[in-house]
């Protein structure tokens, strides 16, 4: 049946995050420190809007690019949280982060165009830029820089048919945020070489002793060459509600928004009236929730280091990546073993692609119990591995 399918699809690797889970799926008293995803319910005014946009009888299209209550409400947030100014002609509400990605390396590339991407990083990104027919060019961000892209490596990269630096702090899978002095160096390269930044920052609002760097703030030059693209599914616990955003210069947004009236048409209505209502409402909700994920990553980074399980300290998302070696096995294999020995969830880091060897990701996103259960567990394999 594959010989039906276009090689690009056919072609694509199957999610390493996914093809784990089938497994955990399939077992009992498995703590998972997996998936990434919110262990906590949406809260409840962000819920009760949506609640009351369906009590109102809100189940109709709305504006392809979406709601402008939603899209006025985006601008006003980053330009409160950033001091970068958006006009809502240049804002597009999304089937989440994942449809925005899509969007931009739709409308952004011509077949071969090649794309840089600074890895390990979130599985999606090598496959969205081969499904629009362009080509991505991996390069390694590594440890001894706490997983920050050295801007060296982004120059060697170039070719003549590099059209974007991609980049995603906070990270997925490394918890890595990267400073203002590399993030203007990126910048610095973009202009040089007349390149645009796609720049994933769904998890801006999730960071610890550290102050996030939107990367379209950092001039107005900059903003005029960057597709910003962000969500409500990590810091407003609304994974499920799928709903994001991208904000570009109108000529970009236009055709991410040309691509998106014909194969979205628009976002769900009920889940942009609860992404209004927690742009209102929500960042309480979210200082609570910051809170509480930096205690439970005070635990799972200092656990692990006690296991003999060397650990950077993560600054953004709700990942610890620590590296495995210790253990004498690989990454993979380390995974497997845990899993079935004492029942607990990581994914191993070469999922996440090149510069994951080595290492495992482990999600804290989920409550503080389980993570001190999985921490038992895990001294216990460490002592018959270690």
């Amino acid at each position: 049946m594959e010989q039906r399918l276009s090689t690009r699809v056919a072609n694509l690797k199957p999610s390493g995050i996914r093809k784990f889970f089938d497994i955990v799926a399939t077992m009992k008293d498995v703590i998972s420190l997996g998936i990434g995803e919110p262990d906590f319910t949406t809260p409840k005014p962000i819920l009760d809007a949506g609640i009351q946009s369906l009590g109102h009888g809100e189940t109709h299209y709305t504006s392809n690019s979406g709601k402008i209550e939603l899209r006025q409400g985006i601008v006003d947030n980053l330009q409160k949280l950033y001091n970068v100014k958006y006009d809502p002609s240049e804002v597009l509400a999304t089937v989440g982060v994942s449809e925005a990605l899509y969007l931009a390396f739709t409308a952004l590339l011509e077949p071969g165009d090649e794309v840089i991407i600074p890895t390990p990083c979130f599985v999606a990104y090598q496959a969205e830029v081969i499904l629009a027919g362009g080509v991505p060019v991996e390069i390694p961000s590594r440890i001894e820089n706490d997983f920050a892209v050295d801007p060296d490596d982004i120059r060697k990269a170039i070719t003549p048919r590099t059209k974007v630096i991609f980049i995603g702090y906070p990270s997925n899978p490394t918890g890595a945020v990267a400073p203002r002095e590399i993030m203007l160096e990126i910048g610095k390269i973009a202009e040089e070489h007349n390149l645009i930044v796609v720049s994933d920052e769904i998890y801006d609002r999730l960071v610890y002793d550290f102050e996030h760097v939107c990367f379209p703030a950092l001039s107005d030059s900059l903003r005029e060459r960057t597709v910003l693209l962000g969500g409500f599914s990590k810091a407003y616990a609304m994974t499920g509600w799928r709903i994001g955003y991208a904000c570009a210069p109108k000529d970009i947004l236009q055709g991410m928004l040309r691509v998106h009236q014909y194969t979205i048409m628009s976002a769900p209505t009920t889940a942009q009236d609860a992404a209004t209502e927690a742009l209102k409402t929500g960042e309480p909700h979210v200082m609570e929730m910051v809170t509480e994920y930096n205690r439970r990553r005070r635990l799972m980074v200092d656990g692990f280091n006690k296991l003999g399980l060397k650990t950077f300290e993560p600054r953004g998302a709700f990942y610890t990546f620590p590296n495995i070696r210790a253990s004498g096995m690989d990454e993979e294999t380390f995974a497997e073993t845990l899993l079935k020995e004492e029942s607990v969830a990581v994914v191993p880091g070469t999922a996440f692609g090149p510069g994951g060897e080595g290492f495992v990701r482990a999600c804290y996103a989920t409550e503080y119990s389980k993570i001190e259960e999985a921490l038992r567990r895990m001294e216990r394999f460490m002592s018959r591995h270690g």
